[in-house]
C-alpha cells in the first residue's frame, strides 16, 4: 500500500509550457497509489499530448465535457468522486476561472461538482504571476480554502530566469500527500534521525555502514504528510523528501550534537540512524598513501546517541529506537528497550531478503515497553513508517502528562 491508496485524485492539466512536468506528477501519484483521472484542457493539448497520461494514469485521460462514451455528465462523476481535484499546471485563466466559476471546459465543470479540496499549481511568467489581478485571484481562492502550491525561481519558457516556475513534482506530490492525510500529527513535532554515519581515517577514506537512510526519510515523510513540524537530521540529505527541515550531518558525533538540541522541544524522537558504534581514534589530515603502508586505524567508542536521550527524555516524549540484527531479533531489541529507557523499538532481520539496508521494503517488528508488539510483514517503507508513527501517537495520545 502506498501513501495514496485508495484515493482518487483528478488530475487538471491546462495549457501551460508546464504541463509537460505534470507528467511526472501524474507518476509519482500513481506511484504513490492513488487512483489518477486526468483532465487535459483544449490547451493543455497543445502542450502534450493525451495518450501519455491514458498510458501512466489509472484511466484514459478526458478532454471533452461532451461526447464521453462512459457518461453524459463526465465533471459529475469526476468531481463527486474525487477526494482531491489537482490542478497542475494552472494558468492565470483557470485560476480566473476558479474565482469567478466560469465553466468554459470539462476541468472547470469538474471544479464547480466537486466537494473535494482543491489544489492549484501555478506557472508562468514572472510578469504574468506578479499581475496584481492574478495576485488577487489566488489571494481570494487562499481565502475560500483553495490549496496553493506556490510556484518556485528559475529558468522559464524562453530562456529567461523568474518566478512563476512550477514547484519540483516531488514537492507537488508531498502536498497531494499532505492534504488527505488523516492529519493527526498537525503541530507535533517530530525528530527524526536518517542514514549511516561516516567516520573519518583521512580526508577520503571513512568507517561507515551500508544504510541508505530510506527508512528515516520515509519516516520523516509520512510525519510531515500528516501534519507535523519534522526535523530531519540524516547524512542522506541529497534524498531528504520535501516538506521537512534538514539537518545534513557525516558523523556520530556531530548528529549527537544536533539531537540533543532538537530533541529538547521534539514530543516524538525516531532515531532510525545507523549510528557507527565505533570510530577511528585519529583522522589523518590529509590522504593516507598506499605506499606507505597499511595504517594501523585505532578505533575507540562513539557517542551512544540513543542512551543519552533516554536519559534526558522528558516527560511526555516519545523515544522511538531502532534495532538492526542478524540474529536473536527479538531478545537483543528487547534488551535494546529497557536499557535505553525507550517507549518504543522498530526490530527487523537484515539478513532476510528484501529487508533492511538499501531496499525499498522492510519487515519489521514494534516491540512497545508496555509488552504489546506489532508485526510488520515485507511491506514498502513508508507503510513501515505509517505503522510506527501510528503506535508513537497511540503512545503520546495516551501518555497522562499529555493530557490537558
Amino acid at each position: 500500500m502506498g501513501s495514496l491508496s485508495g484515493r482518487r485524485i483528478v488530475l487538471g492539466v491546462t495549457g501551460g509550457i508546464a504541463a509537460y512536468k505534470a507528467v511526472e506528477v501524474c507518476r509519482r501519484l500513481v506511484d504513490a497509489g492513488a487512483h489518477v483521472s486526468p483532465v487535459l484542457t483544449d490547451g493543455a493539448l497543445e502542450m502534450v499530448g493525451a495518450t501519455t497520461f491514458s498510458a501512466l494514469a489509472s484511466e484514459p485521460a478526458r478532454t471533452s465535457l461532451f461526447h464521453d462514451p462512459e457518461t453524459p455528465i463526465p465533471h459529475t462523476v469526476l468531481g463527486q468522486n474525487a477526494d482531491l481535484v489537482l490542478i497542475c499546471p494552472a494558468t492565470a485563466r483557470i485560476i480566473s476561472d476558479i474565482r469567478t466559476g466560469r465553466s468554459a471546459d470539462l476541468l472547470m465543470a469538474t471544479v464547480l461538482a466537486t466537494r473535494a479540496p482543491v489544489m492549484v499549481c501555478p506557472a508562468m511568467h514572472t510578469e504574468m504571476w506578479e499581475q496584481a489581478s492574478v495576485q488577487e485571484n489566488v489571494d481570494v481562492l487562499e481565502e475560500r480554502g483553495v490549496l496553493i502550491v506556490p510556484p518556485e525561481s528559475g529558468r522559464l519558457a524562453g530562456g529567461d530566469i523568474g518566478h512563476g516556475r512550477l514547484a519540483d513534482p516531488a514537492i507537488i506530490a508531498a502536498a497531494a500527500e499532505r492534504a488527505l492525510a488523516p492529519g493527526d500529527l498537525v503541530a507535533r513535532r517530530v525528530l527524526v534521525t536518517a542514514g549511516g554515519t561516516r567516520e573519518p581515517i583521512d580526508a577520503v577514506r571513512y568507517v561507515g555502514n551500508r544504510s541508505s537512510g530510506k527508512q528515516g526519510h520515509a519516516v520523516a515523510a509520512e510525519a510531515a504528510a500528516r501534519g507535523a513540524d519534522v526535523v530531519l537530521v540524516t547524512t542522506r540529505a541529497e534524498s531528504a523528501p520535501s516538506g521537512v527541515r534538514v539537518v545534513p550531518v557525516e558523523t556520530a558525533a556531530e548528529m549527537a550534537s544536533v539531537c540533543e538540541i532538537e530533541a529538547v522541544d521534539a514530543e516524538i524522537v525516531v532515531m532510525a540512524a545507523a549510528v557507527a558504534d565505533f570510530r577511528p581514534a585519529k583522522s589523518a589530515d590529509g590522504k593516507l598513501k598506499k605506499h606507505d603502508g597499511a595504517p594501523e586505524v585505532e578505533l575507540v567508542p562513539t557517542t551512544d546517541i540513543l542512551a543519552g536521550l533516554g536519559e534526558r527524555k522528558p516527560a511526555g516524549q516519545v523515544l522511538v529506537g531502532f534495532a538492526a540484527e542478524t540474529t536473536d531479533l527479538l531478545d537483543n531489541a528487547a534488551a535494546k528497550l529497557e536499557r535505553k529507557n525507550l517507549d518504543m523499538i522498530v526490530a527487523n532481520d537484515v539478513s532476510k531478503l528484501g529487508v533492511g539496508f538499501e531496499h525499498e521494503t522492510n519487515e519489521v517488528i514494534v516491540l512497545m515497553a508496555d509488552g504489546s508488539r506489532h508485526h510488520v510483514p515485507l511491506s514498502d517503507k513508508r507503510d513501515v513508517a505509517r505503522t510506527v508513527l501510528d503506535a508513537a501517537r497511540s503512545r503520546l495520545e495516551s501518555d497522562p502528562t499529555n493530557q490537558e
